[in-house]
């Protein structure tokens, strides 16, 4: 995190706006519309009843959650679910669980957001005067403005944020600032709506209306951005944020109160045909008000997108998903591009808006996702309150219960909207089993890695080195070891120098990447075991870091030359200026053996696994090792040998017949 916004300063407050606020701040665009919809109609116990749910479920949820609480989870600066989950995960170790569906439900939500805001942006255009018969909700030309937008917006994520990303900022000022002015213009034609801030005007429409519980399915909406709100901390920190969501809350109630005003002086409006929203934007600012709503819809649309990268950076890091190539547009801090979950998210769009076709019949699908999502974090944030806050255990059940009795209410009305959402499950469906099968497959794998001493082969690996009479294989031969002790060594390691074929090189470098909790860590320790010969590196590396070895390797190298630590020069004298680059980088991949006999979930989760392997980046991609000085070798994995095989052995005599058949056949 830039130490720039540590501390409250309008720069800080410019990009908490422009990044934090995206997704809540667009909600004003389609939620009371849609309570409105599923309420049946206009009436005053309605309108009174959802802007007091509205109010609360901002100051409930948003606030007191995520703004007062959840955003003391600050994992070295940095937020979202996996930040919290490697802060907690050492105190229950199921709790990669909740973490998994936690991101997978976060991830789908990246889907839905962006045709929503954007759709209801553009249909804004159907009550400018003249364009009302060629801008209709659903209609051809929606879509293809729509479309058009998201090809373009996911076109652009290549090339990173960095030219227009300072003018995020000015222009969700410029929105915030148009949402209360609009609606203080309402308030002042009908102040008695004022009253609709109190609580027991939510607690009588929930009880008293006909749909009352239900409705919660749509003031739900008013919330969704809060998970993103946490996830993107390392972006503006806990002060700007905090300090700029009060500008945020007063302007967006400001404005769901305006359009409560509007509605009670409109009884008779068809809402059909209107949206609230724009229907309290005087005439003359209608056109600049869509064109404001729509930039606000596509900035809202990028912060999402870039957190899913961001996201998917870090369960690959944490060992949730395959390695998958990742490029860096700019020399941003922590801005990431990664092209197949650009373009699987851009398909995903583009479905959502030719299925559902109008944002009303999105919101309809929306939210489900989001309400997982929050319960996924209350109960990771029960193990950071208690543990690492040390908070008494009264005090942090009270606090839970009130989250998981508020969040399990959204649920259960949220799930009466499953059935319009389908297609969504599917895709959150896969992207928590790829996230499972990926974190239990490395563990099987892992569980499978069979350690020898090191100290019982040094002797043979310096006689090897000395051994003249075996062609050289290379000056500096590197494995990559999963061992955290210095004084152990994996078997197959063992096995790859002496046997397939010997390996002889002057000097060997044992490897092993570390991941920290430190976001952003970057340090090394290094230990001659065997002087001259054989040296053990130890990276430590955050978990947004991406490893590059090559690079890296060659940074210790050239310190330690420096440093006169070690002579790596070549023992031919001939080729001294050459030793420093002379690497070689044995990779040891394994294959799942036909020696296996699985039954029920571990041969799913292996059989997925190495399926899944097919598409993933190579170790030296992930590991950042170039292809000339990477040498690959397959080892068979066995998890569960086949032990019962009965074959016999029969005895026969060879007649004169077989003889010819056989020699015919030959």
């Amino acid at each position: 995190m830039n130490p720039h916004y540590k501390r409250v300063t309008f720069a800080g407050f410019l990009v908490a706006l422009g990044i934090i606020y995206g997704d809540i701040g667009t909600s004003p665009l389609y939620t009371f519309q849609t309570i409105l919809l599923d309420g049946g109609g206009i009436s005053e116990s309605l309108v009174f009843g959802a802007i007091s749910c509205v109010f609360w479920t901002l100051t409930l949820q948003t606030t007191f959650k995520y703004v007062v609480i959840t955003l003391q989870a600050d994992n070295h600066g940095e937020g979202g679910v996996f930040s919290l989950y490697a802060l907690v995960r050492r105190f229950g170790k199921n709790l990669v669980y909740p973490a998994i569906i936690g991101a997978g439900t976060l991830l789908a939500d990246g889907i839905i957001t962006p045709p929503i805001t954007v759709t209801s942006a553009i249909e804004g255009l159907n009550m400018v005067k003249g364009l009302e018969q060629h801008i209709v909700p659903g209609n051809a030309l929606v879509l293809e403005i729509v479309l058009v937008i998201l090809i373009l917006l996911f076109i652009f994520q290549r090339f990173g944020t960095k030219v227009v990303g300072g003018s995020f900022g000015p222009i969700m000022l410029m929105w915030f600032l148009m949402l209360g002015i609009l609606g203080t213009n309402q308030i002042i034609h009908y102040p008695r709506i004022l009253e609709a801030l109190n609580p027991i005007y939510g607690i009588r429409l929930l009880t008293e209306h006909p749909k009352g519980f239900w409705l919660l399915g749509a003031v739900f909406l008013c919330t969704t951005g809060a998970e993103a709100l946490y996830s993107d901390l390392g972006h503006c920190g806990i002060k700007n944020i905090r300090v700029s969501w009060i500008y945020v809350k007063i302007t967006l109630v400001l404005n769901y109160l305006g359009q409560g005003a509007w509605a009670l002086l409109h009884q008779h409006q068809n809402l059909q045909d209107v949206n609230p929203f724009f229907a309290i934007v005087p005439t003359w600012f209608l056109l600049p008000s869509v064109l404001i709503a729509t930039a606000a819809s596509i900035i809202a649309s990028q912060a999402l997108i870039s957190g899913s990268f961001t996201l998917i950076s870090e369960a690959v890091s944490l060992g949730f998903w395959p390695r998958i190539k990742t490029k860096y547009p700019t020399d941003i801090k922590g801005q990431i591009y990664i092209p197949s979950i650009n373009w699987i998210l851009f398909v995903g769009c583009v479905l959502v808006v030719l299925y559902f076709r109008t944002s009303t019949a999105m919101t309809a699908a929306y939210g489900f996702s989001i309400t997982v999502a929050m319960l996924m974090t209350t109960i990771l944030m029960f193990y950071f309150l208690r543990y690492i806050k040390h908070y008494p255990f009264w005090i942090v059940g009270a606090i839970v219960t009130v989250f998981v009795c508020v969040e399990a209410s959204f649920f259960v009305a949220n799930a009466a909207k499953l059935l319009k959402r389908l297609f969504f499950l599917v895709f959150e469906i896969g992207l928590i089993s790829t996230m499972y099968v990926w974190y239990n497959a490395r563990k099987i794998t892992i569980r499978m890695l069979s350690f020898v001493d090191l100290a019982d082969y040094l002797p043979l690996i310096k006689n090897l080195s000395e051994d003249a009479s075996i062609p050289k294989y290379t000056t500096h031969l590197v494995y990559l070891t999963k061992s955290t002790s210095r004084k152990k060594i994996e078997k197959r390691i063992i096995d790859s120098i002496f046997l397939s074929p010997p390996k002889r090189a002057d000097i060997y470098w044992l490897v092993n990447i570390e991941r920290s909790d430190n976001p952003y860590t970057m340090e090394y320790g290094v230990e001659e075991i065997l002087d001259d010969n054989v040296i053990r590196v130890d990276f430590r590396l955050g978990f947004r870091i991406q490893p590059r070895l090559s690079i890296m390797l060659k940074k210790v190298v050239e310190e330690m030359i420096n440093n006169k630590e070690i002579n790596v020069y070549c023992r031919f004298p001939s080729l001294h200026h050459h030793s420093v680059d002379d690497f070689k980088f044995v990779i040891l991949e394994r294959f799942l053996s036909y020696d296996n006999e699985f039954s029920g979930r571990s041969g799913f989760i292996l059989n997925s696994y190495f399926y899944m392997l097919r598409f993933a980046r190579s170790d030296s991609e992930a590991y950042g090792i170039d292809v000339d000085r990477a040498v690959i070798e397959k080892v068979p994995l066995v998890v569960a040998p086949v032990k019962n095989v009965n074959l016999k052995r029969t005895y026969y005599k060879i007649t004169g017949e077989d003889k010819e058949s056989g020699a015919a056949s030959d």
